[in-house]
């Protein structure tokens, strides 16, 4: 399983459940949070670690899909497990659809949520990791000068040095002494590398397709 700062939150109003999931996966070193109810779980404060949620499909109230819609809406990437007692291949369908990691339906084996847990957590990971390199390359792209970001803009967009000196009226020379500057800021050690950060950070848009 992975690391020990994960947390799993498990929305279910079945007290045995919640308490027979909530045993199994402290066993293994994880941080869990049990919930009876989707306000229960809307009125706590979100982990700061690799979460997912362990989500019955049909809850007193708004149901499960409910809230993977909301979650959707409000821009909360957080990667769902679905478990009901009820399932039908139409719900399936739209929780999967909508980006659920697996529908489980009970009783399941303690392996299948297990397995399902650990890519949801490796799935939450990854999101978080990549969402703080692009955090990083955006502090360090407002770091640079003014005449460095259009540069580097135009080292993206595949212009040589010859040619942005052309463009912006400075000397090759300097454009190169600028190109050094901001690839030593951006700790890129390779104009590919510098093109690949450009790319993250959406500095030249796509070309739109023709069909």
């Amino acid at each position: 399983m992975p690391d020990a700062d994960s947390t799993v939150l498990v929305i279910d109003d079945d007290p045995e459940l919640r308490g027979s999931v909530g045993r199994l996966l402290r066993s293994l070193g994880l941080d869990v949070q049990l919930f009876a109810s989707i306000a229960d779980f809307l009125g706590s404060d979100p982990p700061e670690g690799p979460t997912c949620l362990v989500l019955d499909i049909r809850l007193p109230g708004r149901s499960g899909l409910d809230l993977q819609r909301d979650l959707a809406a409000a821009n909360k990437d957080l990667p769902i497990i679905f478990i009901t007692g009820h399932g039908d291949i139409p719900m399936t369908v739209q929780a999967m659809k909508r980006g659920a990691v697996e529908f489980l339906t009970k009783p399941f084996r303690d392996q299948e949520l297990l397995d399902a847990i650990q890519v949801g957590l490796s799935r939450d990971r990854a999101r978080r990791e990549k969402e703080t390199e692009l955090r990083t390359l955006k502090e360090r792209f407002e770091a640079l000068t003014p005449r460095e970001r259009e540069i580097m803009t135009q080292v993206a967009r595949g212009r040589l040095s010859k040619q942005i000196a052309g463009d912006i009226g400075i000397a090759e020379a300097t454009v190169k002494v600028h190109r050094s500057r901001l690839m030593q800021k951006m700790k890129a050690r390779s104009l590919p590398e510098l093109a690949r950060m450009a790319d993250k950070l959406a500095l030249v848009p796509e070309k739109p397709q023709h069909s």
